[in-house]
């Protein structure tokens, strides 16, 4: 029932953010609402608020104008799968590179001092600084046949933005079972990798899961920023790009791949959802939030 209310939940929010998009349209000023040379609600005419059903109508037409041109669904469909298919991997490096981190850190006191201001601080480092960067450095990669391509570039700046939440969150899931239950696996002579596998690794799937949640987010706008900022083709990012182009032509257009980024994203969450759905037994003690 819990899950069912919250897709409920999700539907009505969505319903009601497309009535408040069209009653704004209807009612709010054209010129929309300034103050202090500052623009605080956008304009209300077709051409900076298209009307919803505009917006999908444009969906399912050419591209453009050209006999072969495919649909822009279509278009911003391969385009979700290709960005999606290279947040995948940010994510996997991510996890993988977060989890070694937390385990460091559960590990060694001197190691979380150490290392988990500097996981906060490498938050704080701008994308658009840093996606040049790692474009430029990859890019003298050269083993062999193995060459180095753009989209490696923005899977690994979308692991940067995975990396923390998995790190916070396995080292907080790690650090949760009860000092009774630790002390418990001590008078049985465990060692500290017995611990790990059989208390600490389960006690800390819900947060993992929601580690995960939040490290999935993170990866899409990783993915969508860096294929921006880098010029990845192929991605969400780049199309986002090329259809603002022709926003003062073709205003409908450009929020196709703003839509499909959005449901990029819900796909990520659905799918670290049903992984938490395969690990129920190690959840029943969660608290719904």
């Amino acid at each position: 029932m819990s899950r069912l209310r919250a897709v409920v939940f999700g539907v009505v929010g969505i319903v009601l953010l497309g009535v408040l998009w069209e009653a704004y349209k209807a009612f709010g000023p054209a010129a929309g609402f300034s103050a202090f040379n500052t623009q605080l609600l956008p304009r209300t005419s077709d051409l900076a608020m298209p009307h919803l059903v505009d917006m999908l109508t444009r969906t399912v037409q050419p591209t453009n104008s050209s006999a072969d041109s495919q649909p822009v669904w279509l278009a911003v469909a391969l385009a979700c799968l290709s960005s999606l298919g290279t947040a995948a991997v940010g994510l996997a490096i991510g996890a993988i590179v977060g989890f070694g981190f937390a385990l460091l850190m559960l590990r060694f006191r001197i190691a979380q001092a150490a290392v988990l201001p500097w996981l906060v601080l490498s938050q704080t480092v701008p994308l658009i600084a840093l996606a040049p960067l790692i474009v430029a450095w990859g890019g003298r990669i050269q083993i062999g046949a193995f060459a180095w391509d753009r989209w490696m570039s923005v899977a690994v700046i979308a692991s940067y933005l995975a990396l923390f939440p998995v790190a916070v969150g396995a080292l907080r899931g790690l650090q949760s079972p009860q000092v009774a239950h630790v002390e418990l696996m001590r008078s049985y002579a465990a060692g500290w990798w017995t611990t790990l596998v059989y208390l600490r690794l389960p006690a800390s799937v819900p947060y993992l899961i929601s580690a995960l949640r939040l490290a999935a987010a993170s990866a899409i706008v990783g993915t969508v920023v860096a294929e921006v900022s880098t010029g990845a083709k192929g991605g969400i990012g780049r199309l986002i790009i090329e259809y603002a182009q022709s926003g003062s032509s073709d205003p409908t257009k450009a929020f196709s791949p703003i839509a499909g980024a959005v449901l990029m994203g819900l796909a990520a969450a659905a799918i670290v959802a049903l992984v938490g759905l395969s690990l129920g037994r190690f959840r029943r003690n969660e608290v719904a939030t």
